[in-house]
């Protein structure tokens, strides 16, 4: 097949200057083998990164075109003993749930051959204390074998082809030492069999190999608990879209043919298809999978609505905007998986640890069986104890006391209408002393709010009402908003000067609703913005607004100034942020602030040691976002990919920064129990399978149940105990 048609089949995306390729590599089972794939792709020629995550088995690679390919990147995985298929958007799901039928199937045979040797070695155990023949025990002892082996080839095949694999490019993984104490334990007790010796071990064989695979098939369970909630968005997707044709006729079409301007109908309780603008019809839309918010939106006609979104109400015909590769939904997926394939700090730390594992433990086990031979305890004895080791010193654990945790605090924060952009943001979040405000768009709402209506006569407000609705300005959709749409006069002509303001001819009179310069008014100027109406010759009618403060603004800021200093730079005018600072108890603030100015009092904080989280609107507050330590945005869904905020949040609702700063504090808190639950349980279990106190049935057991005890560990960050105290 040509680099051309090969590419294709992958689904490779052109980016340009690189090209990227998403990858699901089935045997990655944990920290040594992200280790092995990542530094063999870096290895590459042109190679610009390369990253796994261990909880989706996804691995993301990218490359300048003119040195590499994606045959050049196949061949290499195969070359270090990885298969990989093209992650395919569609089929998310679909390979976990075949890992776990397998490992299902596997684990039946293992436990119904179990349970029979089990009965077979307790008849073996009472003749040893009483008058069995030796011919009887030796045919009970054949045919224990003759039940186990057959098992043991068929059920540790997961362990087996991995370890094969990986033996086979001369290195190693986690299931080399796993498939080397079972089979020295089936060998072991066939070489005692042959002799007819009193004692065999086919029941531990495969009732080791039995409880692995329990700890197995819960960790694939477990992981697919805490898997990417941003992949499971995607089964959200409408199956296909009602397209209604230029001559109004409709037809049922699969959603990745959509192109902007095209028009699809929408029945009530169906998601939307793609992204788009409402041409006809109102309704609710439960925006829970952009906002977090419970509660559905309404939606008019020219509201901008989402794909994966639900319309409850009413049918709506929708204009849409975004090809299904270009939407809203796609984009939340490849942020949270960029974000999830990156490298934090304490998966480094973990990394390094787990690579050194497999030397470490084979060098471990050797040590153990000279040790007790040496002691004169006999090979069999040490053997035994030497596969205990080998089983018990398992890296999984480690190599689980991080990913697991990001995905969990990912996917928790998705729930909540959070992106997380940079792998390590949550891990810097944690770490922060202070948090800088901007004002406009953060704090508040960015959308002006008529605050004088009621000294405004209906009349003069209708007057108003009408002038504006031909206008896009925001003061002019605040008066709109303000009006209700009650007492509107019929339409009329309305002429718009930009900069100044809208003129119309209403009863042989000139009505100008603007500045006050357009108005030539002459009144008390106001604090915040202000329009002025004159209707002819009148004296004109001062409308005065004022930005929204968010719903719960001023309980959040107060559940944060109890731990963080608090500071707010605004750009706007003096008087309205000293007013905002004082409604929402701030103390320390500046106003008329450029964004060199923001920059350089950011810059000034991080000499002076402090950690800063800059929480400003992401387009004329990038510089600044990019300097803090750690940055948040309240952004559109439109700006999502260009703010250069580490997190992005959606609603109305400001609880969201104290929703995240909780989460990433938790999340650290985690971390550090994890790494304690796993190095605590090797300093404890290594040394008692040295010594001869565990055997390796026992060691299966508590191997597995370290994985599985981390991994619930991080699930329960996604448990939230009450309501938290800024909605209080």
């Amino acid at each position: 097949m040509s680099d051309a048609a090969l590419d294709a089949a992958l689904f490779v995306q052109d980016k340009g200057d690189t090209t990227r390729l998403d990858l699901v590599v089935e045997g990655m089972h944990c920290a040594g083998c992200m280790q092995k794939i990542e530094r063999g792709l870096g290895a590459l020629p042109g190679n610009t990164n390369a990253r796994c995550n261990l909880s989706t088995k996804r691995v993301a690679v990218s490359w300048d075109p003119g040195k590499s390919s994606s045959d050049a990147v196949l061949s290499k995985l195969e070359s270090i003993g990885f298969s990989a298929v093209p992650f395919d958007p569609k089929l998310v799901g679909t390979i976990d749930e075949t890992e776990a039928s397998r490992l299902l199937r596997a684990m039946g045979i293992a436990g119904f051959a179990a349970a029979n040797v089990m009965l077979l070695s307790v008849s073996v155990w009472s003749g040893l204390v009483s008058d069995m023949e030796l011919e009887t025990r030796g045919l009970f002892h054949w045919l224990s074998a003759l039940i186990a082996l057959p098992a043991v080839a068929y059920a540790g095949r997961p362990f087996f082809v991995s370890a094969w694999a990986a033996l086979k490019v001369r290195s190693t993984n986690m299931d080399v030492p796993i498939s080397l104490a079972v089979l020295l334990a089936c060998t072991m007790s066939l070489v005692q069999t042959i002799q007819n010796a009193e004692h065999v071990y086919f029941d531990a064989s495969i009732t080791l190999l039995f409880f692995l695979l329990i700890g197995r098939y819960l960790d694939v369970q477990t992981r697919a608990k805490a898997c990417s909630v941003a992949q499971n968005l995607l089964a959200l997707r409408a199956v296909a879209a009602t397209l209604v044709e230029p001559d109004g006729t409709t037809r049922a079409v699969p959603i990745d043919s959509l192109e902007p301007g095209m028009i699809v109908s929408i029945a009530a309780g169906q998601r939307l298809p793609a992204d788009g603008i409402i041409s006809q019809g109102t309704s609710d839309i439960d925006t829970s999978l952009v906002t977090g918010e419970s509660l559905p939106t309404a939606a008019a006609p020219g509201a901008a609505v989402y794909a994966g979104t639900l319309n409850l109400s009413g049918p709506l015909l929708v204009k849409v905007t975004a090809r299904d590769d270009a939407s809203l939904l796609s984009e939340i997926v490849r942020l949270m998986e960029a974000a999830e394939q990156g490298r934090a700090g304490y998966v480094r730390l973990a990394d390094r640890i787990a690579r050194k594992y497999a030397p470490t433990v084979h060098a471990l086990a050797a040590a153990t069986l000279l040790l007790w031979i040496v002691l004169g305890a006999g090979w069999q004895v040490g053997l035994m104890n030497a596969i205990a080791v080998l089983i018990i010193t398992c890296p999984c654990a480690l190599g689980l006391a991080v990913p697991v945790v990001q995905v969990v605090a990912s996917g928790r924060l998705l729930k909540l209408g959070v992106l997380v952009k940079a792998p390590d943001a949550l891990e810097r979040l944690a770490q922060i002393d202070t948090i800088v405000f901007d004002k406009t768009g953060t704090l508040t709402l960015g959308e002006p709010e008529l605050t004088n209506a009621e000294t405004i006569t209906s009349g003069a407000l209708a007057l108003a009402t009408a002038l504006a609705h031909q206008s896009n300005h925001p003061l002019a959709r605040a008066v709109v908003k303000a009006s209700n749409g009650t007492g509107v006069p019929k339409a009329i002509t309305v002429t718009e000067t930009p900069g100044f303001g809208l003129e119309a001819e209403h009863e042989g009179k000139t009505v100008r609703l603007g500045s006050r310069k357009w108005t030539e008014a002459s009144g008390p100027a106001a604090t915040g913005p202000e329009l002025w109406l004159r209707i002819g010759a009148e004296t004109p009618i001062q409308f005065t607004f004022a930005d929204t403060l968010r719903d719960d603004a001023k309980t959040v800021v107060k559940h944060l100034s109890q731990t963080y200093n608090l500071v707010l730079l605004s750009g706007d005018q003096t008087a309205v942020t000293r007013s905002i600072a004082k409604d929402l108890g701030i103390d320390n603030w500046a106003a008329e602030q450029t964004p060199a100015d923001k920059i350089a009092k950011i810059n000034a904080m991080t000499d002076a040691g402090t950690k800063a989280l800059m929480v400003g609107d992401g387009l004329n507050d990038a510089p600044a976002l990019k300097a803090a330590h750690v940055s948040m945005s309240p952004a559109s869904a439109a700006d999502i990919s260009q703010t250069a905020a580490d997190f992005v949040f959606q609603g109305a609702q400001l609880g969201a920064v104290a929703d995240t700063i909780q989460t990433a504090t938790r999340s650290r808190s985690l971390v550090f129990q994890n790494f304690g639950l796993a190095l605590g349980y090797n300093l404890i279990a290594v040394p008692l399978a040295v010594m001869g106190f565990v055997t390796p049935l026992i060691a299966a057991v508590a191997m597995s149940s370290s994985s599985l005890i981390v991994t619930l560990n991080a699930l329960r960050l996604g448990l939230q105990a009450g309501r938290p105290p800024w909605t209080r």
